[in-house]
């Protein structure tokens, strides 16, 4: 499972961008088609998410989870500033976007995860796939929060919180993701069908486009400003093994079963690499694609799916 993931055609074509622009090709992905690639991904996600809740139903453990899942995604991006501020030394912006990448969710290394779970005898419950769409939001709205204040400090002197918050509430980004995610819970698998063919046909054909071109940016922005350093390497390792313990902690503390902990402790140890970086593209230009990429998808992907998952796993076996 481990080589069926890291060779598929999602990965690869980030890879193929990424070799194409450090062997300077002249391939590239015309700004407005990315910009629409950007918001097609953000809405396909949100409904998808909004019709996993509305299929599966409000249950008391499925608050519980939903809530914990909440709290962390929004809550996780705070403790990541703060720690790539001050060790990673990035400025506000960039340590914003980063941050958001590490409360958001990824739905691969999830997806991942539940097969290997399974196939050791722990099976997460179903709702965990709603608790997986519930999370991928609040992380981007804490990042944004966190990005914009230095920047309403900073370039527009003070001008207040109301102005900051409603900034960051009335996002295109975040609108369109929670937006489609409610319009997803109205309309439930049946009204969705009506829509699949463009919203789950394509959805992957889209997402390797738009990795193709995330590639090709994060490699150029590495070879045209800084790089990668040892420091940001190193808290791409440790603020997934930080995050994952945290949420697999809380998810025994809170009475789930032990695969269903060892899934959300999968989930708050990965990084995002599709919906944040598509709301980030939108929300925050002037962020660093080659650091945020190279951290959450070229650093924490791999180790969570090689490492992590059995990590987080042993964690959930022990607390239980």
């Amino acid at each position: 499972m481990i080589v069926e993931t890291l060779t598929s055609p999602v990965i690869l074509f980030f890879v193929l961008g990424f070799i194409a622009a450090l062997i300077k090709s002249d391939l590239s992905i015309p700004e407005a088609f990315a910009k629409a690639m950007s918001i097609y991904l953000m809405a396909a996600i949100g409904l998808k998410g909004g019709i996993e809740v509305a299929d599966s139903g409000f249950t008391p453990d499925l608050a519980a989870a939903a809530i914990a899942g909440l709290v962390l995604s929004f809550a996780l991006p705070f403790l990541a500033f703060a720690l790539l501020k001050s060790f990673g030394r990035l400025g506000q912006v960039d340590a914003g976007a980063v941050a958001a990448h590490y409360g958001s969710v990824s739905v691969v290394t999830f997806v991942t995860a539940k097969e290997i779970l399974t196939a050791s005898g722990l099976e997460p419950q179903g709702y965990m796939v709603a608790v997986l769409a519930l999370m991928e939001t609040p992380a981007i709205i804490s990042g944004l929060l966190l990005a914009r204040w230095g920047m309403t400090q900073t370039d527009r002197n003070g001008d207040g919180g109301g102005g900051l918050w409603h900034e960051v509430l009335a996002n295109a980004s975040v609108v369109l993701l929670v937006g489609s995610f409610i319009i997803g819970m109205i309309a439930g698998k049946e009204g969705f069908e009506a829509v699949r063919p463009l919203f789950d046909t394509g959805f992957r054909g889209v997402l390797c486009l738009f990795l193709l071109d995330m590639g090709l940016i994060a490699a150029r922005r590495l070879t045209q400003s800084r790089k990668l350093t040892v420091r940001l390497a190193i808290l791409a390792v440790a603020l997934p093994i930080i995050n994952g313990t945290i949420g697999t902690v809380t998810g025994s503390l809170i009475g789930l079963d032990v695969a269903s902990a060892a899934a959300l402790g999968v989930l708050t140890a990965s990084a995002s690499y599709i919906a944040v970086p598509a709301a980030m593209r939108l929300a925050l230009p002037e962020a660093d694609p080659g650091i945020y990429l190279s951290m959450s998808l070229g650093i924490s992907f791999p180790f969570n799916i090689i490492f992590g998952i059995s990590i987080f796993a042993a964690l959930a076996r022990a607390l239980g």
